[in-house]
């Protein structure tokens, strides 16, 4: 049982972090995944090259990547605005090395063999895990008003597989979400579509998992 306020300790805010992610589909049918992460202190904080006030953030970055409704980058901008040195900026263009990455199961760890540690930076790597999540939800939360992007998301899918499969326990590629997708895509296909996309889907899978093996 949770203690009653009378109970409880008193407490007061030290660190805050906020992370805010946003995903915008534009005019060319692509789609931008916007994110922003700031880092604040309560007190004044002396870091190395300089003193930051309380209230005043020591981190405040931004990224954002375009993709496509397959969620393969197409373009991707990093931006130090806010750090603790004058040369945390300096690798932000080392990030164009994810051009091309698709933003699925396996995404983080492509991430981290391209951009970890020295060659980038520590707090916009991490700021691309919930840049990843953030994509797949806009592509599953596309409505009637964007009818043709939602028809790009469906074919891609069709073609490619659904970007949820392997990402988590329940959307593991033997379970019954994905059993339960590919029944429901199977009924909503035409039946002389059938054997055309079940090859597609099949010849992903086993695109799919050499991938996997050869990371």
């Amino acid at each position: 049982m949770d203690p009653t306020p009378s109970q409880s300790p008193s407490r007061r805010p030290l660190h805050c972090r906020q992370i805010v992610c946003t995903g915008y589909v534009r005019s060319d049918g692509l789609f931008d995944i916007e994110g922003r992460m700031q880092d604040i202190k309560s007190d004044d904080s002396t870091l190395l090259f300089k003193e930051v006030p309380a209230g005043e953030p020591i981190h405040a970055m931004r990224v954002v990547v375009t993709v496509d409704a397959g969620l393969v980058i197409h373009h991707i901008e990093a931006r130090t605005e806010i750090g603790p040195s004058p040369f945390c900026a300096d690798i932000n263009e080392a990030y164009a090395a994810l051009k091309g990455v698709t933003l699925a199961a396996g995404f983080m760890k492509e991430v981290k063999r391209r951009v970890g540690g020295a060659r980038g930076c520590t707090h916009l790597t991490e700021l691309l895990g919930p840049i990843a999540t953030t994509a797949i939800q806009t592509m599953m939360g596309l409505h009637s008003s964007t009818a043709p992007e939602r028809a790009r998301v469906e074919e891609d899918k069709h073609r490619a597989g659904h970007p949820m499969v392997d990402t988590c326990y329940a959307w593991r590629r033997d379970g019954e979400v994905v059993n339960f997708v590919r029944s429901r895509d199977r009924a909503s296909i035409p039946v002389n579509e059938h054997a055309v996309n079940e090859h597609v889907v099949n010849e992903h899978v086993a695109n799919e998992h050499a991938a996997n093996e050869r990371v």
